[in-house]
Formats: structure tokens, C-alpha cells, sequence
């Protein structure tokens, strides 16, 4: 789909889409669960992927209007498919590994080459240390083996999807097991949204210090009656048109939120500051916005952007070469990127989607103050299927051509 954006300013009152890391961590709670009503899911790309491994896995759900109701997952029963697709959903993928080490079963998952690029050696080790087969390919991964509690050393300067993944499964076994976190922590705010995911659930999570977590096992989701709040790393995106002359309230983000993209509101203010030097190691999914913003405000230096690298696109080479076309430079080095402010030119060239959600809301925020066309702009689906639909209500001038 291309989508073309006149010149237009965005006001009004908006509710922010539902968080998609928290969906993914309550559906997984929900599924272990005896049955609980899960209400505010989107139906992205990736949270039907989720929803379709879980019922894989032998869940029973039921989608209404009031809600979704999910449960049944049971690793002492035999599960429906052995075949789960995961598409293009990191989380997906990553969360689930561990969970189908609970059933003596073997099983395939898969998905596109671009997720299968990104790193499993966490659990790659983990299955050759306990004996579990773990055959992976360009597009797929097959396991077969079950999932012992004991001692877990990770590193954590890949992804804390791995720490979340086991402690989801962990929590499940009889007995009690240790995760020590070796090294940098990647992303750790999300160690934080899966403990409190389970917490919600009545499972208890112990984070004894900053890279120890203890697991008590013999836990079990308990029912429950949840919303999921709104999404800081999808707001951000419209938030960021009060940058560039609009007024628009985004509603439905909760202040006590432990989502680690709640930090977008002060990253804008110190790139409206002026040149700024702002770290986002903690929030890599903020990274296309900021870069965004910062090439049309005042230039900045972002550390710690060596993940944006393996996300849906290389997102430092990606947002480089779509930040040119609007006049902009930047320097894309191995773990920091540098990116020139200034006036914004109209692109003369179509904007290209790398079909990554994050880099074609990147582009709709900037083609708002000059104009530009969006190739592939259906890349939203995978978190924001509504985001057109939205901006649009809100004053942006947008089209599908």
C-alpha cells in the first residue's frame, strides 16, 4: 500500500492503541491460566500471531467484543498442532521457546527469514546444556525436550526477551530456579512489564538484585478479569505531531506504567532543547521517532543503537537513507548514530516502509510537514493497524493512492 500525506496539523483527543508488549505478556498468562477475560487486545500482525501458537499449543479462545477469553493450556495434555507460526513477531518467538519446552513434544516453529535472522543462542545453550534438541534453520526452529528448573546464567546484551521467555516457563515447574544476568542489560524495562504481567496473575517474580531473579516454581496463573493499558512506544508517534504545530491529547496511558517507552515525553524535550545527546539502550523502539524528530529540530547523538540493527529492518541504515530524501544527514557508526538538524525539505522520491511499522509511522510524522509519499506503508499492521484510520481522524491529510 502507498499511502501519500499533504501538508496538514493534527488536533484532538485520541486514545493510544493498546500496548502490544503487555498484550503479548497477558495472552501467555491468560493461556496458562484455568480461562480470564482479556480485554483491550489490537489485532496486529503480531498479536495474531501470538493468539495462533498459543491455540496451537492447545488453548481455547474466544474472541467477542467485550473481550478475548483464553485458557486451557495444560503441558500434561496433548496440544493440538506442533506446528506454530510466528510470522515476523520477535516476542512471539522468543516467549514462546521456553513454553513449548514444557510439553514432551516435538515442536516447529516458524516464521520469516528476517526473524529467523535474529539471534537464539540464548536458548540454543540452554537446550544443549540440558540435552534438548534445538535444530534450527533460515526459517524455523524445532525443539524437542523438556525444560529443567535449576540455575540459569544469560546474557543479557541481546535481548531480555530470553529472561522474560523463561521466566514465563520457570514459574510453571515444580521446582525453583535462579536467572543470573551476565554482562549489559539490553532493554531491561521489560524484564520489569513481564514480572508485573505475571504479578497480575498471581504469580510471584522475585527480582532479588538488579541481575538476579528467583523463580518459585509450582506457581500457576491464576483467572482473571484485565484490560491492557495503553502503549507509551505507539503514543509516541502521536504525540510527536505537537512537535510540529499540533495539539493533540493522547489518552489512556497509565502514570504508573513500567513500560520503559514511558520516556519518549522526555526525549522529546531534550532534542527540542537543542543538540542533544540522548541514550536509548533502554528504549530501541523509540529510535526511528527520535531520529525523526532530531533531524527536523536540532540534531542529536543517540548511544546505545547497536539492537536497532536486528529489529523488522536495520532500523540506523533504514531511517539514514529515508532522513537524506528530507535533506538530512546522518552517521550511522557500530553503537551510536549521529543525526544532522535543520529545515526539512519536501522529499522529491517516495519514502520506503524496509516493511517496518516503526520506520512508516516515522515517516508519516515527518512527511506531516512536507508532503511525501510512504511505500509500503501496510507495514503498520504488525502493531498499529489503525494508525491511518487515526491520524487521519485527527487532521492529517492522508490517502491511500
Amino acid at each position: 500500500m502507498t499511502v501519500k500525506i499533504n501538508k496538514s496539523t493534527a488536533f484532538g483527543r485520541i486514545s493510544a492503541p493498546p500496548s502490544k508488549s503487555m498484550a503479548h505478556r497477558y495472552l501467555i498468562c491468560g493461556a496458562l491460566s484455568g480461562g480470564s477475560v482479556i480485554k483491550g487486545i489490537d489485532y496486529s500482525e503480531d498479536i495474531k500471531a501470538t493468539l495462533g501458537c498459543l491455540e496451537a499449543l492447545g488453548a481455547e479462545i474466544k474472541a467477542e467484543d467485550s473481550g478475548i477469553t483464553i485458557g486451557g493450556i495444560n503441558p500434561l495434555e496433548p496440544i493440538k498442532s506442533n506446528k506454530l507460526f510466528c510470522n515476523e513477531s520477535g516476542s512471539t518467538l522468543r516467549f514462546l521457546i521456553p513454553i513449548c519446552l514444557l510439553f514432551n513434544s516435538e515442536i516447529t516453529l516458524s516464521g520469516t527469514e528476517r526473524l529467523f535472522s535474529r539471534s537464539l543462542s540464548v536458548y540454543e545453550e540452554i537446550c544443549a546444556a540440558q540435552g534438548i534438541s534445538f535444530i534450527k534453520t533460515s526459517n524455523s526452529v524445532t525443539l524437542k525436550g523438556k525444560l529443567k528448573s535449576g540455575k540459569y546464567s544469560v546474557r543479557g546484551d541481546i535481548s531480555s526477551q530470553f529472561i522474560s521467555g523463561l521466566m514465563f516457563a520457570l514459574s510453571q515447574l515444580p521446582e525453583d530456579s535462579t536467572i543470573e544476568i551476565e554482562g549489559t542489560i539490553e532493554s531491561g524495562s521489560y524484564l520489569s512489564l513481564t514480572i508485573k504481567a505475571l504479578a497480575d496473575f498471581g504469580v510471584r517474580i522475585s527480582r532479588v538484585d538488579e541481575r538476579t531473579i528467583y523463580i518459585k516454581g509450582g506457581q500457576t496463573c491464576k483467572k482473571r478479569n484485565i484490560t491492557v493499558e495503553g502503549d507509551y512506544s505507539n503514543a509516541a508517534f502521536l504525540d510527536a505531531f505537537n512537535l510540529f504545530g499540533g495539539n493533540v491529547m493522547v489518552k489512556g496511558l497509565s502514570d504508573k506504567s513500567v513500560q520503559g517507552d514511558r520516556v519518549y515525553k522526555d526525549k522529546f524535550a531534550e532534542l527540542e532543547k537543542g543538540f542533544a545527546s540522548v541514550d536509548i539502550s533502554d528504549c530501541p523502539d523509540l529510535g526511528p521517532i527520535l531520529m525523526a524528530v532530531a533531524a527536523a529540530k536540532n540534531g542529536a547523538v543517540f548511544t546505545g543503537t547497536k539492537r536497532l540493527k536486528i529489529k523488522e529492518s536495520d532500523r540506523g541504515e533504514a531511517m539514514k537513507a529515508e532522513l537524506s530524501k528530507f535533506g538530512c544527514e546522518c552517521l550511522v557508526e557500530e553503537n551510536k548514530i549521529t543525526v544532522k538538524g535543520g529545515e526539512l525539505k519536501a522529499p522529491e522520491r517516495p519514502l520506503l516502509g524496509y516493511n517496518d511499522h516503526r520506520i512508516v509511522m516515522s515517516m508519516a510524522v515527518l512527511a506531516s510537514v512536507t508532503g511525501g509519499e510512504i511505500l509500503g506503508a501496510e507495514a503498520v499492521a504488525k502493531s498499529y493497524p489503525r494508525f491511518f484510520e487515526d491520524i487521519k481522524a485527527l487532521g492529517i491529510d492522508v490517502e491511500a493512492i
